[in-house]
C-alpha cells in the first residue's frame, strides 16, 4: 500500500486580503511560513518521511513544499496547481458565484471568464496524482496544492459526509492510501 499526503500551502497575502488566488500568485505571510513549519514539525515527531516531495507550480506551494522538506528537492507539477479563475483572479472573493442549493460546484461557471470548469480541475488533479503514485519507488509521497484544487479532487474520492469532516486550513494535510489506481481517503490533520 502507498500512502500519499496531499497538503494544502501556508496563508498568503491574498488569504488575508480575501481576493481569489488562482493562476495568479501571492507570497506565504509570516503565518503561512509558521504554519508550514509547524506541518514540518508534525511529520518529524510522527517519523514520516517521504520517497518523494511534489508541489504544484505557484510559488505559495514551492515554498510551503520547500520549508517542509527542509528546501530538499522539489518536483514542480502543473497538474496539482490552482483552479484557474479566469478574470475573477486577484478579485474580492466576494464576487464568487453562490454555489446553488444541491449543487456542490461551481461547475461551468469560470469557462466563460477564461477559467477552467470543476470537472477540468478533477480530472487535472486525479491524472496527476495517479500518475505520481504509480511510479516506482513511490511509497510515501507529499504533495503540496491548493484548496480549491484539493476539494475538487476529494470530491471523487470522499462522500459530501466525510468531506463535512474536514477543515480547509492553511496547511491541513489530507492523508490517503493508495492502491491499484484508487485513494482511500484515511485522515485529515489540520492546524488550529
Amino acid at each position: 500500500m502507498k500512502t500519499l499526503y496531499l497538503m494544502r500551502h501556508g496563508q498568503t497575502l491574498f488569504n488575508v486580503l480575501g481576493k481569489i488566488q488562482g493562476a495568479c500568485d501571492s507570497p506565504l505571510t509570516e503565518k503561512g511560513i509558521e504554519q508550514a513549519q509547524i506541518a514540518r514539525d508534525y511529520f518529524i515527531a510522527h517519523g514520516i518521511t517521504f520517497d518523494y516531495a511534489y508541489s504544484s507550480t505557484q510559488e505559495r506551494a514551492v515554498d510551503t513544499a520547500e520549508i517542509v522538506c527542509d528546501y530538499k528537492s522539489i518536483i514542480r507539477l502543473k497538474g496539482v496547481k490552482e483552479w484557474n479563475f479566469g478574470l475573477f483572479e486577484s478579485e474580492s472573493e466576494q464576487l464568487n458565484p453562490k454555489i446553488k442549493a444541491g449543487e456542490t460546484s461551481y461547475g461551468d461557471f469560470f469557462v466563460d471568464y477564461g477559467g477552467e470548469s470543476s470537472e477540468q480541475v478533477q480530472k487535472r488533479m486525479n491524472t496527476a496524482l495517479i500518475e505520481v503514485m504509480e511510479k516506482e519507488g513511490h511509497q510515501n509521497i507529499l504533495c503540496v496544492s491548493h484548496g480549491g484544487s484539493m476539494y475538487r479532487f476529494i470530491q471523487k474520492w470522499l462522500s459530501q459526509d466525510q468531506i463535512k469532516t474536514i477543515q480547509f486550513t492553511n496547511c491541513c494535510i489530507l492523508k490517503f492510501e493508495y492502491s491499484d489506481g484508487l485513494f482511500e481517503f484515511k485522515e485529515s490533520i489540520s492546524q488550529d
